[in-house]
């Protein structure tokens, strides 16, 4: 009595695994998602790592700030450009040797291959630094960033960078990725 819908039970379960491949197999392949204004969006979005310094003291000079960050394998388009903008304790008179700027495959404790960067600009009025990628950086990489500021702020605390990345094109949409956090310390705050 149970042998006949138990035998089908198997074969639909067949059918449905061989549906379920031939879907895989006839889904067409879709780069990244584009709109009817032509403006360009990742499939998938970068992840930010996160954010380190090499001195964390205040005034503290020859700093380096690393963003890291990963592009994973199926966003659909490489990555063309990021902005890092400074939010809350924003601090007047901060300043980059923008051409010290560089850029390399990895994370600041595993690097690989330095990555071409394009051009290095720092908006002053909003705090914001653009970097963009020359060439984009391909799908699948994990890339960082280092910027050179003139000096660490004047103030201790925490300072928090947002970190926006732009996938490749002439209307890239810029997806905000998160908060780089650095803390930066007087010299007598770790000892009360």
């Amino acid at each position: 009595m149970f042998r006949p819908f138990i035998r089908n039970l198997g074969i639909l379960r067949n059918l449905g695994m061989a549906a379920v491949s031939i879907a895989a197999v006839a889904a067409p392949v879709v780069r990244a998602v584009q709109v009817a204004d032509g403006t360009v969006y990742f499939d998938r979005p970068p992840s930010l790592l996160g954010a380190s310094t090499t001195f964390d003291s205040i005034r503290s000079w020859n700093a380096t700030y690393f963003f890291s960050l990963e592009l994973p394998e199926d966003a659909g388009e490489p990555l063309q450009q990021i902005s890092i903008a400074q939010h809350e304790r924003v601090d007047p008179h901060m300043r980059y040797h923008l051409e010290d700027t560089y850029s390399f495959e990895g994370t600041r404790r595993d690097r690989g291959d330095a990555i071409s960067l394009g051009t290095v600009t720092h908006d002053e009025d909003n705090q914001t630094l653009t970097v963009t990628f020359e060439p984009p950086v391909e799908p699948g990489t994990t890339v960082t960033v280092a910027l050179r500021p003139v000096r660490n702020p004047a103030f201790s605390g925490v300072y928090l960078f947002g970190v926006t990345a732009y996938p490749a094109g002439d209307q890239a949409y810029g997806q905000f990725l998160g908060f780089g956090r650095l803390h930066f310390y007087s010299r007598f705050s770790r000892w009360w």
